[in-house]
């Protein structure tokens, strides 16, 4: 199409925003191995050196995707209940890791964290601060949610089934291999809590998650060791 009949698209102008909000869809959409500053002017349909104009080097871009991805999460809040923003914070957090399957380790690992991203921390610590939580206790708290958040997020993403019925297919494989006899928990398992029409792995995670809320409200209390 000629581009003098005034139908043509005007380019947007390449900024930090951009190149940015291009390299995670690279990577949600490749992993973060495709991520390349080639890679990426190409899908800009820019020349590589101009992406230097906005970003210092690929280090540069990790830390800003990763400063984008917190900035996607939930900010806890010292003027709601503290279950209530943590379990909202905490479930905010898992959602964008399966978004993002690559940003888990990014986002423990990073070390210039980016505005968003100490937003986030400090609005968690303040959190908890604010109910009560001493300094060591928010410290252990926030160590012990993120654990469980990530690590859960990194099962979940390593499962071979993504749906209730390829669960169901792939556990009833390995019922028909398993000895019952020899293994008789496991198949009680695999029957009275996989193969049922309500299962649903996901719902582990409140699960876990209440449990940990719960003892770090005991032990808020004074009500554990």
């Amino acid at each position: 199409m000629d581009a003098t009949d005034g139908t043509a698209q005007p380019r947007l102008p390449l900024n930090r925003e951009r190149v940015l909000t291009a390299a995670i869809l690279l990577a949600d959409t490749g992993g973060i191995d495709s991520l390349s500053m080639r890679r990426l002017a190409q899908d800009l349909g820019v020349k590589a050196m101009s992406l230097y104009n906005h970003v210092t080097d690929k280090d540069d871009i990790l830390d800003g995707i990763v400063d984008l991805v917190f900035g996607e999460i939930v900010v806890p809040s010292d003027r709601v209940d503290w279950k209530e923003i943590m379990r909202l914070r905490a479930t905010s957090v898992h959602q964008a890791l399966l978004r993002h399957p690559w940003a888990s380790p990014l986002m423990q690992s990073r070390t210039k964290p980016g505005p968003a991203t100490l937003r986030h921390h400090d609005a968690v610590i303040g959190s908890l601060r604010a109910a009560g939580f001493s300094i060591h206790l928010a410290a252990h708290a926030f160590s012990v949610m993120d654990s469980y958040i990530y690590g859960f997020a990194q099962q979940q993403q390593n499962l071979t089934y993504t749906t209730a019925e390829e669960a169901a297919v792939i556990a009833q494989d390995i019922l028909r291999q398993l000895p019952a006899d020899t293994y008789p928990h496991l198949a009680d398992l695999i029957v009275d809590h996989v193969l049922q029409p309500d299962y649903d792995y996901s719902e582990e995670f409140d699960f876990g998650l209440d449990l940990i809320l719960d003892g770090l409200e005991s032990r808020s209390r004074g009500h554990a060791p």
